[in-house]
């Protein structure tokens, strides 16, 4: 886990090492860079495999230069498979991505099976890559020079001027994050999950390597044959990322996700460090008591940690700082201090169970939608459609009936914030009804055009692409990288995600309970009082402590200053108790307020 930063063209050396500068919290072990005509090349390292000096990063050889951010969980095996024609120097993960290379050519990619973004410069020609989930963020910008970065706060000192981009306002509203390659500052874009780029002559060429919906669909039919092959592939995945030559530790909360991987650490030999959080005072936030059964279960050591209202205030303006640009995740403030914590106890890597309602529908709402999609084969809609038109309503099943009965795409991502007419209710623009597709057109598309039709796969798909990658996974990683802390995500293995979208969907929901499927691979491991908890989530009482501390003021006196919104619909969000219906509408447009007082006030 490190950060890349380059330049391929003119550059200032006093800027580019003050921009450079901005990414040392994701790796502070050791800085490397190459100054040459035209290149700047650099990276700061958080060493994690193979320690030593020789394993410093720019890594070179010939013609080519390497800056790697993330870990290769199958490098001893390409090494093994590589090592007849390349003369390795090092240990680690990074000489083998130039050994893969070199043999591969650009789909040297395609062997790798881990978390990365990867910076690779031969003679002429630069390559970026993200990983095929989107676990590392990668950012870049093509303005008189060609520049890249492991997060936007390098890139934005070479802006000539602040400005915001619109899509990644209107994609934000609606999916509590800009959808790629969209950013808050125009002029600086991020790579999609699974795409890599080629600049070469000074042009930018994007292309997609990998996509979940080239999984062959229905290759697996049987229930017994399905949890066979996702214990073997589960039982992989999380081995591999035991590897580590620093202490390492796991989040365990009171569900399923965390304890089986903390089951499965157990059966490698691995009892690990685990950490819990608590808020003082709101039990229906608080899963402490869950957590101390799962890990008196499991026979694992636990550690809890308290957050009150001050610290999470406290802590509030630091993570959106961090964040560069607005990114509605209220999760994001209790996981920075629950890293800081794990980091003040000296670990380096944490074991993270993101992925896993993605993949085996853990979110009530897949069923939901599911049940509405039959109102479809309803023969007489129209007056319904007229009705719908007639008769606005705020909340969402209006909202999800009005699109059956109007035959448009029903679920849009589990992340769907403000609707498009919510939208155009609230804000001093025209929203068209429907605008928020363009930001996933591409995605339904390519799903509409491969073997897949059941929806519940497209649930996943977009889910996976949308919510996970540029949400929860852009979250994970500014927090933890604030600390200098590897996170790994073991659900979020491309082998073991390729192997559910090739099951027959049915065996994930026709049962109709909450992830039946992964509950049927892991039984063996964990005992029914686990198995059979109420899902809670990662929640937190966000809106309650901003209310109590009177900051809800903040999005009004911006807005005088932005004229942005309406003003009597913004204060109807913002009245009892509809501060609480639409918290998490409130709590984007506080962070939208935060980050433009920032940056344009």
């Amino acid at each position: 886990m490190c950060a890349i930063f380059g330049i391929v063209g003119e550059y200032n050396s006093a800027l580019a090492r003050t921009a450079l500068a901005k990414l040392s919290h994701r790796g502070k072990d050791y800085c490397g860079i190459v100054e040459k005509n035209n290149l700047f090349f650099a990276h700061h390292r958080l060493s994690i495999q193979d320690l030593s000096s020789s394993a410093h990063q720019p890594l070179s050889h010939n013609n080519i230069l390497l800056s790697f951010n993330g870990e290769i969980y199958n490098h001893k095996e390409l090494r093994h498979e590589l090592c007849d024609t390349f003369n390795f120097k090092t240990s680690s993960d990074s000489e083998v991505l130039i050994a893969a290379y070199l043999k591969w050519g650009a789909n040297f990619v395609l062997h790798l099976r881990g978390m990365f973004a990867i910076a690779l410069f031969d003679t002429d020609t630069l390559f970026l890559f993200r990983d095929r989930l989107g676990k590392k963020p990668l950012f870049f910008m093509n303005e008189s020079s060609f520049r890249f970065a492991s997060e936007i706060k390098a890139l934005i000192p070479f802006l000539h001027k602040k400005q915001m981009n619109e899509d990644a306002l209107m994609s934000y509203l609606s999916f509590l994050a800009p959808t790629p390659p969209h950013t808050f500052f125009q002029g600086i874009q991020k790579l999609a999950a699974g795409e890599y780029l080629i600049f070469k002559n000074k042009e930018v060429h994007i292309k997609r390597y990998f996509d979940l919906l080239d999984s062959p669909p229905h290759m697996i039919t049987s229930k017994d044959e399905a949890v066979h092959k996702l214990s073997s592939l589960l039982e992989e995945s999380i081995s591999m990322r035991l590897g580590s030559d620093v202490p390492m530790a796991t989040l365990l909360s009171g569900g399923i996700d965390s304890a089986t991987i903390n089951a499965y650490a157990l059966k490698a030999g691995k009892n690990l460090q685990s950490y819990t959080l608590g808020y003082e005072g709101y039990t229906k936030y608080d899963e402490r008591d869950n957590a101390r059964q799962s890990a008196a279960f499991l026979g694992i050591k636990n550690k809890e940690i308290v957050i009150s209202q001050n610290d999470f205030l406290d802590a509030s303006e630091k993570v959106l700082d961090i964040m560069d640009e607005p990114l509605n995740d209220p999760a994001a403030v209790p996981l920075y201090i629950l890293f800081e914590n794990i980091a003040q106890d000296g670990y380096k890597v944490v074991l993270s169970g993101e992925g896993s309602d993605e993949l085996f529908l853990g979110y009530k709402q897949y069923f939901e939608f599911l049940d509405i999609e039959q109102a479809r084969g309803l023969k007489h809609k129209n007056w319904l459609k007229n009705y719908f038109k007639a008769n606005y309503s705020p909340n969402r099943e209006w909202e999800h009936y009005k699109r059956i009965f109007n035959n448009t795409l029903l679920f849009r991502s589990s992340g769907e914030n403000f609707t498009d007419l919510q939208k155009n209710i609230l804000m001093k623009r025209n929203v068209k009804d429907d605008q928020a597709l363009q930001y996933i057109s591409e995605y339904r598309k390519r799903f509409e055009l491969s073997s897949h039709i059941d929806e519940s796969i497209w649930y996943s798909y977009i889910d996976l692409n949308i919510f996970q990658a540029e949400n929860y996974l852009t979250k994970l990683d500014r927090m933890s990288m604030a600390h200098t802390i590897e996170s790994r995500t073991p659900f979020l293995d491309h082998k073991l995600a390729s192997c559910v979208f090739s099951i027959s969907p049915k065996l994930r929901y026709k049962d109709g309970i909450v992830k039946s499927l992964l509950k049927s691979v892991i039984k063996p491991h964990l005992n029914e009082t686990i198995l059979s908890r109420k899902k809670k989530g990662f929640s937190n009482p966000y809106i309650e402590y901003l209310i109590n501390a009177d900051k809800l003021k903040l999005i009004e006196n911006v807005n005088k200053e932005t004229n942005m919104f309406k003003k009597d619909e913004l204060n109807k969000y913002l009245s009892t108790p509809n501060n609480i219906k639409f918290k998490n509408h409130i709590w984007g447009l506080y962070v939208l307020s935060f980050w433009m007082n920032k940056h344009f006030l």
